[in-house]
């Protein structure tokens, strides 16, 4: 299915989540943000989202854990940057599919 984000169509899964990451740009990311309600972002989200898209690119599994082990952000820091949910929070903002480990 597609959808219009900050007048670009997109296309995303039933949840929302953009199913091609390449159609993604930093003006989707904060419409999404708003959405979620995140933000505005500011340099650590750039930096996680970022750090996301390299991730998922490589083919890792993201995880929290995973996140906070990275040295790009605490674990503390994810939760206040990307509060109820952050992993699930930050990846549809990063314009990447849901980590398998999230509900």
């Amino acid at each position: 299915m597609t959808k219009t984000i900050a007048g670009h169509t997109v296309d995303v899964n039933e949840e929302g989540y953009l199913t091609d990451p390449s159609q993604w740009n930093e003006e989707i990311a904060a419409a999404i943000a708003a959405e979620e309600g995140v933000g505005p972002l500011g340099d650590a989200h750039g930096k996680l989202i970022a750090h996301l898209r390299e991730q998922q690119a490589a083919g890792a599994n993201l995880t929290i854990r995973s996140i906070g082990k990275s040295g790009v952000i605490t674990i503390k820091e994810f939760y206040d940057l990307f509060p109820g949910g952050p992993l699930k929070k930050a990846s549809k903002i990063a314009g990447i599919p849901k980590p398998v480990g999230c509900i």
